[in-house]
């Protein structure tokens, strides 16, 4: 395409298929964060212990199984909105009516079914994260794929500011099991996606006539013939490791800010919405620094801002739990907060612009789905022990424990990202 026939930036943000992807993200994002975000801060409210909130991150196990059934979702689907909008209505409805029931049950008492309902909607959201993900590579084309994956970034993102925000603020003056069906009244912006706005894709692959064993095995052999297999074996070993001492910390900040005697109207105002300009700002200034220095050079510079950002949450936690507070345990809470989010603003806009690099574009749904679930087993693994390791020692050793945990994955960059290497343009 001429440099006259291409759209202007502009156009393009604003153009339908934008759209589509800050739906996608905002239904997309809404369970993960009311899993990680809300329920946390529900539980801790209700006195639980931190033990039993650390071992809440194995309910997010889900989303690394992804690859597992991937290609079942490409194969079979019911057709009376086509392959991807079937399923996409689907999981919301589900998802609308397992947020809500949250509120039937106090965790102090119904632990277990509190865990279980967690678990269904991480599975739940897991299957919706996979058509979606589909969908929205499949309306984009490869011009439009950058531009569309950082606004599908930032609704997930925003979707942050309902379970994370909005929600417990209101859980301060209402009671929860409003709260929840608040929350759940956040997923009828999908529903409308996918019963209304979006259009069914063109399959252009259709694999429903292949074994389901070879739908899995053909996106996986393709890649490590492609890199080799010492290549795609370390590509896979920093994926797993790149973001783990942050995933690991985490696990428990609502709990480690509330227990320090903020209220949750601190978490939800202080620290959710400016966590969220901050990282909306750093995706973007992130994207623009790719273009500039690269892929390769982005992910160290990025990767040691967001290590040395942890250290924030050990100073914080240095001065043990305010007995009041005032503006300055405010300030020096957003400060932390915000230098956090922009380390994560900046890791997450690298390390996605990374995985979808290495992507085959007739494969991405699989592959796609392949990278993001390894990425997420140690931090859903390891990050079930975080509360008895922060109860034994500390939160202030805690973090710093987190900050070690990252060097390993920086140390990957050395063979999977060299800083001088060449890159092949976009």
């Amino acid at each position: 395409m001429s440099e006259m026939a291409k759209p202007s930036i502009w156009r393009q943000i604003f153009s339908y298929k934008m759209l589509l992807c800050v739906f996608t993200g905002f239904t997309s994002g809404l369970p993960l964060y009311f899993l990680y975000q809300l329920i946390p801060a529900w539980l801790r409210s209700e006195q639980v212990d931190l033990k039993t909130i650390g071992f809440f991150a194995l309910v997010g196990l889900p989303y690394t199984w992804k690859f597992l059934v991937a290609p079942l979702f490409d194969r079979y689907y019911p057709n009376f909105l086509g392959r991807r909008r079937s399923w996409m209505l689907f999981t919301q409805v589900i998802l609308f009516g397992l947020i809500a029931c949250f509120g039937f049950f106090n965790p102090t008492q119904d632990i277990q079914a509190v865990m279980a309902l967690s678990v269904a909607v991480a599975a739940t959201s897991a299957v919706q994260d996979i058509v979606v993900d589909a969908y929205r590579r499949e309306i984009l084309s490869d011009e439009e794929l950058g531009l569309g994956n950082s606004i599908h970034i930032n609704g997930y993102r925003i979707a942050g500011l309902i379970p994370g925000g909005l929600a417990l603020i209101i859980s301060d003056h209402y009671a929860w099991e409003t709260v929840f069906m608040f929350t759940a009244l956040f997923m009828i912006p999908g529903m409308i996606l996918s019963l209304f706005l979006s259009k069914e894709p063109k399959i252009l692959q259709d694999n429903r006539h292949l074994p389901f064993h070879e739908a899995f095995i053909i996106p996986f052999k393709e890649f490590f013939q492609r890199k080799g297999i010492w290549a795609a074996v370390g590509t896979l070993i920093f994926m797993l490791l790149y973001n783990l001492g942050d995933s690991f910390a985490a696990t428990l900040q609502s709990a480690f800010i509330l227990d320090m005697g903020f209220s949750r109207t601190d978490l939800g105002t202080a620290v959710k919405i400016n966590g969220l300009w901050a990282s909306i700002v750093a995706g973007m200034i992130g994207g623009v620094m790719m273009l500039r220095i690269g892929v390769n050079r982005s992910l160290w510079i990025f990767g040691v801002f967001q290590m040395l950002m942890l250290l924030g949450f050990a100073w914080l936690a240095s001065h043990g739990k305010f007995e009041t507070i005032g503006a300055y345990e405010r300030f020096a809470l957003s400060a932390v907060i915000i230098g956090e989010y922009i380390g994560i603003g900046l890791g997450t806009a690298c390390f996605v612009a990374y995985i979808s690099r290495e992507t085959n574009p007739l494969y991405t749904a699989t592959q796609f789905a392949i990278f993001t679930s390894l990425t997420a087993i140690p931090s859903k693994l390891i990050g079930a022990t975080s509360g008895a390791l922060a109860e034994s020692v500390g939160f202030y050793q805690f973090y710093w424990i987190c900050f070690f945990m990252a060097i390993p994955g920086m140390l990957c960059l050395f063979w999977v990202a060299p800083w001088n290497a060449k890159e092949k343009s976009a």
